[in-house]
This record gives structure tokens, sequence and C-alpha cells, in this order.
């Protein structure tokens, strides 16, 4: 078995591609077995390696005994040893978490931090077949996509796991041939934590029906995550048809979308990125027969139908200040942009910008200080070349603006008359004349 399994360690760290000779690994050592098996196998390979050990003060002494064995394991391999002591029950209450999931975040932020400064190439952790199994069983029981059956990654990032290819019993075998010293996590034992209650409870009565029940759902798992990068490719081609972006706006063509099969998968796919949840899908999906300006909100994003289109923008901040502007001031800023401003003689203004995002504004007529600020329900305005005042939610749908565009609309406001609808059209009554002698140039940047 010892030869079986070193050579089944090589070969898979070749195959993953998780790392080469010529790179230092840090491995995450709590003294249990699999740990253990792992750091006597890197040994045994001839790579180079350090041992990282996490004390989370949740066992009393045995916590102390685990990692004074650790210590006494980096001694006699000669390896450099970090060890950390964790106040988990603080960090616990501090954030509102489970101890599981405290003492996950700290042991890999830890290891990453302590990857980083000493110039370690990986982090390596101990995980073996059954524990991938077990993570797969218990994605599905919780309800998961087809990422969650994938499993444990051999390599995510700066993490990887050698022992992946490994049954628990071959690991015990070696522990039994090599007459390896380990210490027992007394919280194994019990049922207190998800992973224990799958361990000691669902897989031994379907190992007893099918014996081969751990190798082959780890085959399975296998193609699942080589099933799952075809998925991607086909998730990837979709979104590239469906999407288009301008700005910070993403666009989607109703008709071609209601064409898509399989229309719900795809759905949740794109849709997903902007923070729908798998419950909004449906909501967004009925979008497709719904009149123009019906929306869904998810936590980032809205998803409006505006005629043929589905416009996905962020969710607008609120902007509940407004900006005042005196004549001193040569720009200012606001949410989305800022507004640029100089006053100049009319004589050395040769010709007046077409450009929308700049006006021109006789400036004996306004009145400091200015304010810049959104437009609300009621502006009104006398609209470049009209003689009669137009509402701004009138001038709008004229301008055919989507709900997100209406939004994003800043007004520019001289004693309570509006004298610019930003980027758009400036008021009749302050436009250029024969009489205007000084300008107020104005120039807005999004």
């Amino acid at each position: 078995m010892q030869k079986d399994l070193l050579t089944g360690f090589r070969e898979y760290i070749q195959q993953e591609h998780l790392f080469t000779t010529g790179q230092t690994i840090l491995l995450a050592v709590s003294g249990g077995a699999d740990s253990v098996v792992m750091t006597h196998l890197f040994h045994t390979a001839g790579f180079s390696f350090a041992i990282a050990h996490c004390n989370f003060q949740l066992r009393g002494a045995e916590s102390v005994r685990d990692e004074q064995f650790v210590q006494q394991l980096a001694a006699a391999y000669s390896v450099p040893f970090h060890v950390i002591k964790f106040d988990t029950g603080a960090y616990m209450e501090q954030q509102r978490i489970s101890v599981q999931v405290a003492a996950r975040e700290l042991r890999y932020q830890w290891l990453e931090d302590t990857r980083k400064a000493h110039g370690y190439a990986f982090i390596a952790t101990a995980h073996h077949m059954q524990d991938n199994v077990e993570t797969v069983l218990m994605n599905f029981a919780k309800g998961t996509g087809l990422a969650g059956l994938h499993g444990i990654l051999p390599r995510q990032g700066h993490i990887i796991r050698p022992l992946l290819f490994a049954p628990r019993e071959a690991l015990q075998d070696y522990i039994s041939a090599q007459q390896l010293l380990f210490v027992e996590d007394s919280s194994n034992i019990t049922d207190k934590y998800t992973r224990n209650f799958f361990r000691h409870h669902v897989l031994p009565p379907v190992k007893e029906a099918f014996p081969g029940a751990i190798p082959n759902m780890a085959a399975t798992i296998d193609r699942l995550r080589e099933a799952e990068l075809l998925y991607q490719e086909a998730v990837e081609h979709h979104r590239k048809r469906l999407l288009e972006q301008k700005g910070d706006t993403w666009m989607i063509p109703v008709l071609k979308l209601r064409k898509t099969v399989p229309l719900a998968t795809i759905a949740h796919e794109v849709f997903k990125a902007f923070g729908c949840t798998p419950a909004q899908v449906s909501q967004v999906l009925e979008l497709l027969d719904s009149e123009s300006g019906r929306y869904v909100d998810t936590a980032t994003h809205r998803i409006l139908r505006n005629r043929q289109w589905l416009l996905i923008t962020p969710v607008a901040r609120q902007q509940t200040g407004i900006v005042v502007i005196e004549p001193e001031h040569t720009h200012v800023h606001a949410d989305g942009g800022h507004l640029k401003l100089r006053v100049q003689d009319k004589a050395a203004l040769t010709t007046i910008p077409a450009a929308v995002n700049i006006a021109c504004l006789d400036k004996q007529h306004l009145h400091y200080p200015l304010l810049l600020r959104r437009w609300k329900q009621g502006d009104y305005f006398y609209p470049l070349g009209m003689a009669k005042k137009k509402k701004l939610s009138r001038f709008f749908i004229d301008q055919k603006l989507s709900l997100p565009e209406k939004e994003k609309v800043w007004v520019l406001e001289s004693a309570k008359r509006i004298v610019w609808v930003v980027g758009m059209r400036i008021d009749d009554r302050f436009k250029l004349t024969d009489r205007t002698r000084e300008v107020l140039y104005l120039e807005w940047t999004a």
C-alpha cells in the first residue's frame, strides 16, 4: 500500500498540475491522521515544504496537545513551523457566525497571509476522497447548482488538495504500515456538525448496500467537474449572444431571450451576476410578456422592461444633497459626474458648441447661488426654441428615456428656475442673444 499511495500521490500532483518540484508548499497540519499522512508523503517524495498549525483554543488541553504535537512533527522533519492561536469564540460573537464558519475564515486568511509573507507557492490541505463525497452529498441535500456538485477542487487559487485521489482506507493502511503517530480530535466523534452526521449516519448504510459507493461517487464527481467546464463554455456563449453594454447599463433583447433554450437555466446563469436570486428568475421571465415600465429589483440591480429590451442597471444610490454653486466655483462634483464652469466674454465665443454635454447661458439672467440637483416630479422648463413650458416628465417621454436614464438626470437651477436639463437641453429664457455680454460656459462629464 505504501508504494501504491506514494505513486498515486506523485501521479495525481502531476496529472492535476498542482505544483512543480522546485516550489515550496505550506502544509496545513492539524495533527490528525490525514494531515500526518500528507506530511509524510511530502517528505518521502522529496518535496520542499513547511508546516502551519492553527490553534483555535476550542478544546482546552486537547488544543494545546495538538499544537505541541505538530511542532514536534515539524522538528522531526527539520522544516519551518508556523503557528497561531485564535480567540475563535470572540470572533464568532463579533461576526455572529457559527464556529465552523469562524474557524474556516480565520484559518484560510492566516494561511494565505503566511504563504505571502514567506513566499510559499501554495497551501496544501489534506482533504481526501471521502471528504469530497461528503461535501457533494451535503451540497446536494442543501440544494445547489452544477457548481456545488463538482465537490472540492484539486486546485483553487493558491490552495491545493493533493490527497483527493485517495480513499480513507488507503490513508489508514499507510498509517499502519509506516507506524505513524497522530492525534485524534474529539469533536470528530460527535454529530454536532453536519459533516459528522453524513460521515456517521449517511455514508455507512450506503457503503453497506454498495461497497464501491465512495470510489464510484468520486468518479462521478470527476465527470461532473469536467461537465461543468462544458456547461460554463455554453453559458458564456449565451452571455455574449444576449448581453450588450452601454455605459453602466446592460441590455438584453426580449425576443432573443424569449427564444433561448433552455430558458430558465440560461436566465438563472445570466441574471445571477446582477444579484438575482433563484426565486427572482421567474419574476424576471415574467417581464418578457409585460408592458414597458415593469421591473424587478435585485440586491444590486434593477431589471426593467423597456419596449423590446430588458435594461439592467445598478441600483441608483440615493442622492439626498444639493450641490450649491457660487460665482467663484470652476468645477463641482456630483454623484455620477462633475461639472466644469467658466465665465467668458461672448465676443470670445466664435461658435456655440453643439455637444449636448455643453451649455452656454446668458450670465446676466442668472442669480447665484446656482443649484445642481436631481430632477423631481412637477419640474418644468421652457425647452430651447419653445415659447411654452413643458414638464420634464413629458419631455423625457418625448426623448424616449428609460426609467434608469430618468433617474440619473440632473438639472441646474437659478432662482427656482431650471436653466439646463443637464446633458440634454437648456431653457430658452437663458439662451444667448445679441444683447448677451457674458457667457456662463458649462461642461458636464459623466
